[in-house]
């Protein structure tokens, strides 16, 4: 099993930056990657972003909504993941989520696939207004 506890989550005006944390524990090994999802209210669970958890893992990801904006800093000493959001639009309002991948897929797309991450962590809510 693996344990996600995400923090950092608030409520910021559009054009602020906030990061969010990710920290990992358990049997924290058998994981492959790191990603991050959000959920709007009324909404699916769409992909933000994706890294892999060993250094000489080779996959980072991004969805295209956050291309340029977001990115997913690692600390491997301190089993944490980060999601840095710069530029921050109302449209990204949502409870972001970070989860655990045990297993490789390629290409690093199939990471955006909600179905193939076995571990989830409880949300914080990020809101954005205008």
């Amino acid at each position: 099993q693996v344990q996600l506890v995400e923090s950092g989550g608030g409520l910021v005006q559009a054009g602020a930056s906030l990061r969010l944390s990710c920290a990992a524990s358990g049997r924290t090994f058998s994981t492959y990657c790191i990603g991050w999802f959000r959920q709007a209210p009324g909404k699916e669970r769409e992909f933000v972003t994706t890294i892999s958890w060993s250094r000489n893992g080779g996959i980072i990801y991004y969805a295209d909504s956050v291309k340029g904006r977001f990115t997913i800093p690692r600390d491997s000493a301190k089993n944490t993941v980060y999601l840095q959001m710069n530029s921050l639009k109302p449209e990204d309002t949502a409870v972001y989520y970070c989860a655990a991948a045990r297993y490789y897929y390629d290409p690093p797309a199939y990471y955006s696939r909600t179905n193939n991450y076995d571990y989830w962590g409880q949300g914080t809510q990020v809101t954005v207004s205008s």
